[in-house]
Order: structure tokens, then C-alpha cells, then sequence
């Protein structure tokens, strides 16, 4: 126990984390079992430690662990919790929980043991906490943590501290929100640049950014997919390509017939494996009102621009980058579906949302909200694309 505590009093002293994430004032802290999932690379680990941190310092209530520790191959989750229960320990963080088989049962077991003891445990997205899992869905509170937004990064990038607003308030009240930002940034400056790289955090670290995305993308294939939903690994080649050929066509209307001679298998394994790539945050689906997996969906995007400028680095289409950067956007806090009256998007089966460039003379509906790239302030339904980063 003793090297568990020598190991978090290192990994709390040293974590850095030079922008907070707005997660960490939205979870209720009070429940006693909390899932927090996301992607690959979006900082799940920094969030546990910085929460410990915060909170904690290193006071030996709180306890950071990591299932990669070979102690657990040995050693039940139940009896680690029990000894550390025992000698006051109130606060239990768990990483890379997928690692160890019997997680969810046992959770459920410390959960009812434990009566003092919370909980927060990380996870992939591709696992189901409360859909399919009967042994925590009634006890688990589960939140989502995405990459940076466009208000994380710029946050990061100059020193400012500018907070979120609801969609129901930059459309309400843009002009005044975009002036306000611009009085003391210039957005538009840093934009490009997020697009490129800001999404996932480990652009902080002293490494190639592509190679490592790259790397990323691979790992999330190999473990979030193949790991978790127990794939054999001998179809990996096949997903890998369907990603690939998919990525260089997004956004697009999925042809399930084609890509199951493509990859050669049923239509029935291509549509499991989109959805498989959709939960691990490689892809985003988007329906028409009404319809939702296993239908086919109406169109297939790239989850993140960061994902597109990776694959296709150099190469990648302007409107492409925004139309996937704005649903990436909306998509954080809102039902998205498939346009209605000509637009892009429909959010909430209310508001509809067209991305157009600056320069465009198409007309206009009042029906349609429409997102203008380049353009730092708008004016009635024309509203500054780089302004939906500041949805979270």
C-alpha cells in the first residue's frame, strides 16, 4: 500500500494542468460512484490528478491507482479498497479501468462495503456504464470529458479567462458576446491554429503532434475497439481501412453496400463497425430526425478537425474542417440531427445551423442560423463560426 501512496504523492506534486477544464464544476462531486469517459488523449488521467490536487493535496484520504499496476493481477479491487478503507482512506480514483476484467462487479461490491468511500473511476467511451451494464446503472453517475474547446485553448494560449455560454445565448446575444471577447483577444488569430492541433491536450508536450495523433488513433483502434469489444485481432486491417476510406471521404453518405465489398464483410459487421468507431470518438453520425443506429445514417463525419489535418495532413478541404468543427461543437451539449430548410444541422429538433463562408451572396433564410467563417463579429442570424467554441 505504502508504494500506492508514494506513487500519488509524486504523480499529484508534479500533474500539470494550465487550463481548467469545465467539467470539473459540473460534476456533483457528491455522488459516491463517478464514471468519467473520454476518448483517448483528451486528459483523463491529468483530470483525475488535478482533481486530487485540488482538493486533496496529498492528504492520504485521497488515493490515485492505476489498473496497469501488476499488484492487481494478483490482488481483487475489493480487497485493495478494503485495506485502504481501513486505514482511513475516503477517496478512491481509479485509471485505466477497462484493464481489469471483473471492474463493474467489483465496483458495485465496494460501492455496497464501503459506505463512506467515493468512487471516481475513468473510462473508455466505447464502455457502456449504464446502457448494458446492470451492475452499476442505478449507482453510477457518468459524465463525458471532451477535448478543448476553442474557449479551453484560447484560454491556454493567452492568459485569459473567458467562461462558456449556452447556445440559447450566442443566439440570443452574439454581437454583444463576439465584441466583448474581441475587445480583449483577437480570436480569429488562434483559430486556424486550433483547428490544427488544440483538440487534444498533448499538443503541450514536446513531441510531434501528427505522429503522436497518429499513434493515438491507432491505440483507440487496437484497444478501445478491438480490447474492449473483444475483437479478434486478425480484423484490425478491416476496420483500419474502413476508417481510412471513410476519413477521406467525410463528411459522407455512407455507400454500406460498397464498403462491405471494400473491406469484404456483411453490411451488417460494416454498420457495427461504424458505430464502434462513432464510440470510440473517431466519427460522429449524423440522422434525420426520427432515425438513429442501426439505420444507416444520412452522413458520416470525422469526429474532430484535429483527426482530419492527421490523416490528411496538408490536404484537408476548408469547408470540410469547418462543417466538422461546428457539429463537433454543438454536438458536446446538444442532440444534432440532419438540417432541415437547406442547413447543416438541427440541434435539439428546434434550432437549424448552416455554415457559410464571409464572402457568400447566397440568400439568406430567417428559418437558419448560419455559422460565417472568418467573421469576428455577426448581426442577426449571422453568427461567428470560431464563437460555437465557447459552447463549453
Amino acid at each position: 500500500m505504502e508504494s500506492f501512496y508514494q506513487t500519488h504523492r509524486y504523480l499529484v506534486e508534479h500533474v500539470e494542468s494550465p487550463v481548467r477544464r469545465q467539467l470539473m464544476d459540473e460534476i456533483d462531486w457528491t455522488h459516491r460512484l463517478i464514471g468519467i469517459k473520454g476518448s483517448r488523449g483528451v486528459g483523463k488521467t491529468t483530470f483525475l490528478l488535478q482533481y486530487a490536487k485540488d482538493n486533496f493535496g496529498v492528504d492520504r484520504k485521497c488515493l490515485y491507482i492505476n489498473f496497469n499496476n501488476f499488484y492487481f493481477a494478483q490482488h481483487t479491487l475489493v480487497e485493495f479498497a478494503g485495506d485502504f478503507y481501513r486505514r482511513g482512506g475516503r477517496t478512491l480514483l481509479i485509471d485505466q479501468t477497462f484493464k481489469y476484467e471483473n471492474w463493474s462487479k467489483e465496483l458495485r461490491q465496494c460501492y455496497d462495503q464501503f459506505p463512506e468511500l467515493h468512487i471516481v473511476f475513468s473510462g473508455s467511451t466505447v464502455m457502456r456504464l449504464i446502457e448494458d451494464n446492470t451492475d452499476i446503472r442505478d449507482i453510477v453517475a457518468s459524465y463525458n470529458l471532451r477535448g478543448f474547446s476553442f474557449r479551453e485553448y484560447l484560454n491556454l494560449k493567452c492568459g485569459t479567462n473567458f467562461l462558456s455560454y449556452t447556445l440559447d445565448e450566442i443566439i440570443s446575444d452574439h454581437s454583444r458576446i463576439a465584441a466583448d471577447i474581441c475587445s480583449k483577444v483577437w480570436p480569429l488569430d488562434h483559430f486556424d491554429a486550433y483547428l490544427h492541433h488544440g483538440f487534444y491536450p498533448f499538443f503541450l508536450e514536446q513531441r510531434n503532434f501528427s505522429e503522436n495523433l497518429l499513434k493515438t488513433m491507432n491505440m483507440m483502434l487496437e484497444v478501445d475497439i478491438l480490447l474492449i469489444k473483444q475483437i479478434e485481432l486478425k480484423y484490425l486491417a478491416k476496420i483500419r481501412r474502413l476508417l481510412a476510406i471513410l476519413m477521406n471521404t467525410a463528411p459522407t453518405v455512407p455507400n454500406v453496400s460498397q464498403l462491405s465489398q471494400d473491406i469484404e464483410t456483411s453490411r451488417a459487421t460494416i454498420m457495427n463497425y461504424i458505430k464502434y468507431l462513432k464510440d470510440a470518438r473517431l466519427l460522429n453520425l449524423l440522422y434525420k430526425e426520427g432515425e438513429e443506429f442501426p439505420k444507416k445514417p444520412s452522413l458520416v463525419y470525422v469526429q474532430n478537425t484535429n483527426l482530419l489535418h492527421a490523416v490528411n495532413p496538408g490536404n484537408v478541404d476548408k469547408t470540410t474542417e469547418c462543417k466538422t468543427f461546428l457539429y463537433n461543437a454543438l454536438h458536446a451539449k446538444h442532440k444534432v440531427n440532419l438540417g432541415k430548410h437547406n442547413a447543416d444541422f438541427c440541434t435539439d429538433y428546434q434550432h437549424c445551423f448552416k455554415y457559410e463562408t464571409k464572402d457568400a451572396h447566397a440568400k439568406r433564410s430567417t428559418k437558419v442560423f448560419y455559422a460565417i467563417d472568418n467573421l469576428e463579429t455577426g448581426s442577426k442570424n449571422e453568427i461567428p463560426l470560431w464563437l460555437f467554441g465557447f459552447l463549453y
